[in-house]
C-alpha cells in the first residue's frame, strides 16, 4: 500500500449528511484507496444514523477522553468494506437529533478531535497524514502538532485540513479552552482567539501543515476581504501552503444509463430517456404536461445559494411560459415564499420543501436547466450532479462554478452552461435569457447538452491531486 490516511469528517454519507462536505467524505476516500493509498475514515456515531447502514458494526474498544473538568468515555466502532469506517461513540455528545447546532458542540467536537488522535492505539493504525475537513475537525490538527508532538508514533504523521465554506467558523467562548484541555497561552492572536473567540477554523488553518480548499477559484476567493469573513489575511500568510482541489462526483452513483432512482435510464446518445423523464416528473408534481422549458432548484435554502435572485425572476420565468421546480429546506421565508408561489401558479411551480434524494436525481434527470446563481461557492456539486444527467446549469461566476461551467458560445458551439457575473436579478436574468434562446435552436440546445453530458469531474482526477499533496508532504 502507499501513502496512510486517516480521514476525518463530522459527517459521512451515506450515513450522516447535511451538506456537500458528506458528500466529499463518503466519496473522496474511495478513490484515495482506488488510487493505491491506505486509507480510513473517522467520524462521530449519531443517534440518526439509520440502523440498517450499521447493523454489522463492531465493536473495537473503549477509552475515557479528557475534556476540562470531567472525563467522557469514547467506543470505537468498525464498518468494514472497500474503505473502512470508524465510529466514535459517545451518547451524552452524539445521542442527539441532527448533527449541529447544539449549546455545547465546542465541547462535542473538542472531545471528538481528541478521541480521534486518543483512538489511534486501538485502531492500530499511525498515519502518514490525517486530512481534517471543516470547523468540526480543527483541533485535530492543533492537537497533532502542540498536545501530541512527543509521541513517538506520530513524529512523522502531518495534517491537511481542508475549508469546504469559510462562513462556518465554529467560534466560541474563550472558556472553550477549558474543554479542549489548552492553557489561556491559546487565546491569543498568534493560537487561537479570533475576534474575541476561540475559533475551530483557525485551529485547522494555523496548526496544519497544508491547507486545501474545494476548488482553486475559491482558494483565490477566501485569500480577499469579500469572501474571507475575517480569515483572508492568515489565509495570505499561509498562501504558499494553500492550494485548490475542485471536487469530483461519482459517476457509478450518477449515471442515467444505469441508476435506479429514476423513472428511465437513457444517455446522450438517445435523449428520449430524458423527455421521457420529464414527462412523468411533471405527472408526479401535478405539473402540466409539456415541453416547455423546466428550471429546477435543488439547495439549501439560504442566502448564500442565491436564493433572492431566483425569487426575484419567478414571475417573469412564469410570464414566459416555462415551468419551476424547487426542492429543499432551509430559511423559513424562503419556504414560505415559494410554497406561496407554488399556489399561485398551480402547475407551473412545484414547491417541495424536504430533502429527499431520490426526488432529486429524478430532478436532476428530467428538468432542462439547473439554477446555482450562488452568493458564492466555495465549489458546488449540483451543477456537476446536473451535468451528469444533461441537465444545463445556469451559474454565477464565482468559486468552484468559475472551474466547472463554462459560458455556451453561439458561434463556436463551445460550453456546458450559461454564467453571469453581477450578483443581480438582471444578471440572472440575462442568462436564463440566453438558455432559453438556446432552448428554442434545436441545433444549439443539442450542442449545450452534448457539452454538459461530455464534462467530467470524477474523484480520480481529484485523487491524484491530493496524492501528489500527500507525497509532497511526507517527503
Amino acid at each position: 500500500m502507499g501513502v496512510k490516511v486517516l480521514f476525518v469528517a463530522s459527517e459521512v454519507s451515506p450515513y450522516a449528511k447535511s451538506g456537500g462536505l458528506g458528500d466529499v467524505a463518503g466519496s473522496l476516500p474511495k478513490a484515495l484507496k482506488a488510487a493505491g493509498m491506505d486509507v480510513k475514515v473517522i467520524c462521530p456515531k449519531y443517534k440518526d444514523i439509520k440502523p440498517e447502514l450499521i447493523e454489522d458494526i463492531e465493536y473495537v474498544g473503549s477509552f475515557a477522553v479528557n475534556t476540562g473538568w470531567r472525563a467522557q468515555g469514547a467506543s470505537v466502532y468498525l464498518k468494514k468494506g472497500n474503505v473502512d469506517i470508524y465510529f466514535i461513540e459517545n451518547d451524552f455528545y452524539f445521542g442527539r437529533n441532527g448533527y449541529y447546532g447544539y449549546g455545547d458542540d465546542n465541547e462535542r467536537f473538542a472531545f471528538f478531535s481528541r478521541a480521534v488522535l486518543d483512538s489511534l492505539n486501538i485502531i492500530d493504525f499511525i498515519p502518514d497524514i490525517i486530512h481534517c475537513n471543516d470547523w468540526q475537525t480543527g483541533p485535530v490538527c492543533l492537537y497533532l502538532k502542540d498536545v501530541y508532538r512527543n509521541f513517538d508514533a506520530l513524529a512523522n504523521t502531518k495534517s491537511i485540513f481542508t475549508i469546504h465554506n469559510l462562513q462556518y467558523q465554529g467560534n466560541f467562548d474563550p472558556s472553550t479552552l477549558g474543554y479542549m484541555e489548552l492553557d489561556g497561552s491559546y487565546n491569543s492572536a498568534d493560537r487561537l482567539e479570533f475576534n474575541g473567540r476561540i475559533s475551530f477554523m483557525k485551529a485547522g488553518i494555523f496548526y496544519s501543515d497544508y491547507v486545501t480548499t474545494v476548488s482553486r477559484t475559491y482558494a483565490h476567493e477566501i485569500q480577499t476581504p469579500q469572501y474571507g469573513y475575517g480569515f483572508d489575511g492568515i489565509l495570505r500568510c499561509r498562501r504558499e501552503q494553500l492550494f485548490g482541489i475542485v471536487n469530483g462526483i461519482d459517476y457509478d452513483e450518477n449515471n442515467p444509463e444505469t441508476s435506479k432512482k429514476i423513472y428511465t435510464n437513457f444517455s446522450a446518445e438517445n435523449k428520449e430517456g430524458k423527455r421521457e423523464n420529464k414527462r412523468r416528473l411533471q405527472k408526479e408534481l401535478n405539473l402540466n404536461e409539456s415541453d416547455k422549458p423546466m428550471f429546477s432548484l435543488i439547495s439549501r435554502l439560504v442566502d448564500q445559494k442565491g436564493i433572492d435572485l431566483v425569487i426575484s425572476c419567478l414571475d417573469e420565468l412564469m410570464f414566459k411560459d416555462t415551468q419551476v421546480v424547487i426542492l429543499g429546506t432551509g430559511d423559513g421565508r424562503y419556504e414560505h415564499i415559494f410554497r406561496e408561489f407554488a399556489s399561485r401558479y398551480p402547475g407551473k411551480i412545484s414547491a417541495n420543501i424536504l430533502f429527499d434524494d431520490t426526488l432529486a436525481q429524478k430532478i436532476y434527470a428530467g428538468s432542462d436547466m439547473f439554477l446555482m446563481p450562488s452568493l458564492f461557492e466555495p465549489c458546488g456539486l449540483g451543477q456537476l450532479f446536473a451535468m451528469s444527467y444533461g441537465t444545463v446549469p445556469i451559474a454565477r461566476t464565482t468559486g468552484g462554478l468559475v472551474d466547472t461551467v463554462e459560458d455556451y458560445n453561439f458561434e463556436t458551439g463551445k460550453g456546458n452552461g450559461f454564467v453571469f457575473h453581477d450578483y443581480i436579478p438582471s444578471g440572472l436574468m440575462w442568462a436564463i435569457n440566453m438558455s432559453l434562446k438556446a432552448y428554442y435552436e434545436p441545433n444549439h440546445w443539442d450542442n449545450v447538452v452534448n457539452n454538459a453530458f461530455a464534462a467530467r469531474f470524477s474523484w480520480e482526477r481529484s485523487a491524484k491531486e491530493y496524492e501528489k499533496l500527500y507525497n509532497n508532504l511526507m517527503q
